[in-house]
């Protein structure tokens, strides 16, 4: 969604100038207000994947399990996402 949004926001021929980081930023915002609750606000893989490192590393007494099956999916699912939805904004699907 986030590439999609600013793929449609940007334009290269012109913009507002020093403001044109304003509108990514909102759709930065909304996606966030919209789906962090329920994702944790899983733009970012390095929200996932360093924790998850740190986790594992430490020596922690009682620790869990540190879930490495789901470990790609935080990782790969932003990459995967951003490629189709330039795809899309370029009509190829």
């Amino acid at each position: 969604m986030l590439v999609y949004a600013v793929l449609h926001i940007t334009n290269p021929s012109g913009g507002l100038g020093s403001l044109d980081a304003l509108p990514v930023a909102l759709v930065v915002l909304v996606i966030g207000l919209s789906l962090g609750g329920t994702t944790g606000y899983a733009i970012n893989p390095a929200r996932d994947l360093g924790p998850r490192l740190m986790h594992t590393l430490l020596p922690l007494h009682n620790k869990g399990h540190s879930d490495w099956n789901y470990a790609w999916i935080p990782v790969l699912g932003p990459i995967i996402g951003g490629l189709v939805a330039a795809l899309i904004y370029r009509g190829a699907l």
